[in-house]
Parts: structure tokens; C-alpha cells; sequence
């Protein structure tokens, strides 16, 4: 069972995983930047959307940034400073860059974790995601939505899909670390995070009898969880969200294209 720093309203100390793998990822290539965290969307780059979307929920109290190094365009140095953010040196993969930022923490507070290129991520996701954390109980929750809400947002959009028996999930990059044993469990996601993408990978590392329900469509979301709750340590739960475009972030040139279609669309001007 989760503290019950898990069911009070304390606000989030949020990290902004932005590392990069320089001017050749795909999508700093596209947008023409040095690292893809300053791509711009709609004329801001989207680690200050990011920024913009934590600072002005209702559930955040501190963010911190990292893998974002070097000198900045005067703009993102401006957000950076008007938002009072911490910046810290990242690692070689998500998983040690978080630790990385969670050994600079003197707070229990819990953790939201988000990433850089998410573009679309809004003040109300935030809330949406940090409210279900607080309530579901666990030291760890994901936030996913189904997909049949991320088609729904963007019809033509290509998402990692997770198909359980009850339902087909994507990813929504939030997650919130709200105990002290789930800060810990960072440890086993450093071990799996080479297979994020592949979802039957994932579940491999989940022990041989629940991948074979999983490649069988007998494993439930629920069950699915349960193994990585047993295998991790720490309990895990999902809080789903009600809005697709939560799972829609920025992988590729084409991701990037999409995601400025869909800013302009709603933003105008």
C-alpha cells in the first residue's frame, strides 16, 4: 500500500526529460536545431510548451529540467528564468537521467515525470493526470489513454499500442512516482526502458507465463500490471485519460509536421 503522501493534495515536483541525441535525431534535423527539445511548434519550442503546461497547473510546484545543456536561444532562457526552473545535467538513457534529477531532490514530495517533445501536453492533462495519481493508491502511476481516443485526436497519427484483453493502450508520457519505494522502482525501469517501444519485449521481462497470455490476448491491462507491480517492487497503477492527443508527442519529422498542423489548427494566428 502506498504512503499517504499518495492521497493528499501536495503538489508535484516536476522533472522535463530533455535530452537529445544532437543535430542528427530526426527531429532537430527537420526543425533545423541542435538538440530536438528546442523544435519549435507554432513559433515555441516545445520544452517551453512543456514548461508553459506544468507552471500554470494547479499541481505543480517545481520543475526541474534535464539533458538540456549548453546555451539556449534567449527565448528559452526566458521561460527558464520567469518559471524559476532548475536545470540538471542529464544521462545516457531516460531512466538514469531521472535518478539523475531525483538525487538532487531534498523533498518527499512526489514526482511527475514528463518529456520535452511533448508538444500537446496542456495545464488541464496535467491536473487530469496528477489528481488520478493522488487517488489511485499506488507508489507509481502511468497515465495511458486507449487508442481508439488517440485515433480519435489524430486519425493518422502511429502510436506505440499495448493490446490487452481488455482494451488497446498508448502511452501518454506522464508518470508519477509517489512513495519513496516507488522513486526506487526507477531501478528496474532502468533495466527495460531498451525495449519501451516494444510492448511483447516489455512484457517478456514480466516472467514467461504472463507473456504467454499477453502474445495469446488473455492478459488484461490490470494483470499486466500486477506482474510489473510483483516484478518491480512497488505497486503500479493506470489513470486513464479522457483526451487522446495526451499520447501524441514528437518522435519523428513526420510527428513534428503533424503536431504543428494540429497546433495551427488551434492556436490560429
Amino acid at each position: 500500500m502506498a504512503s499517504d503522501q499518495a492521497q493528499t493534495g501536495q503538489k508535484f515536483i516536476a522533472i522535463v526529460l530533455a535530452g537529445s541525441r544532437g543535430p542528427s535525431d530526426p527531429v532537430a534535423e527537420a526543425a533545423g536545431v541542435r538538440a530536438k527539445a528546442l523544435a519549435e511548434i507554432g513559433g515555441v519550442a516545445m520544452v517551453s510548451r512543456v514548461i508553459a503546461a506544468l507552471a500554470t497547473s494547479q499541481s505543480v510546484s517545481e520543475i526541474v529540467v534535464v539533458g538540456l545543456s549548453g546555451e539556449l536561444p534567449a527565448d528559452v532562457e526566458a521561460v527558464l528564468a520567469a518559471r524559476s526552473v532548475r536545470r540538471v545535467m542529464g544521462a545516457e538513457t531516460p531512466s538514469r537521467s531521472v535518478i539523475a534529477a531525483l538525487e538532487t531532490l531534498d523533498s518527499a514530495a512526489p514526482v511527475l515525470v514528463t518529456t520535452a517533445d511533448h508538444a500537446l501536453l496542456q495545464s488541464e492533462y496535467v491536473d487530469e493526470f496528477c489528481g488520478g495519481a493522488r487517488t489511485c493508491g499506488a507508489d507509481v502511476a502511468i497515465a495511458l489513454a486507449t487508442h481508439q481516443k488517440v485515433l480519435a485526436a489524430s486519425p493518422d497519427t502511429r502510436r506505440t499500442v499495448s493490446r490487452f484483453s481488455d482494451g488497446d493502450y498508448c502511452g501518454c508520457n506522464l508518470f508519477a512516482f509517489m512513495t519513496q519505494r516507488g522513486r526506487d522502482a526507477v531501478g528496474f525501469w532502468r533495466r527495460v526502458e531498451a525495449h519501451r517501444k516494444n510492448p511483447v519485449r516489455v512484457i517478456r521481462s514480466l516472467g514467461l507465463f504472463t507473456l504467454l497470455r499477453f502474445v495469446s490476448g488473455r492478459l488484461s491491462l490490470s494483470q499486466g500490471l500486477g506482474a510489473l507491480s510483483r516484478r518491480s517492487g512497488a505497486t503500479v497503477a493506470p489513470v486513464l485519460m479522457k483526451h487522446g492527443e495526451a499520447a501524441i508527442d514528437v518522435d519523428s519529422a513526420e510527428d513534428l509536421r503533424r503536431v504543428r498542423a494540429m497546433v495551427a489548427a488551434r492556436e490560429p494566428g
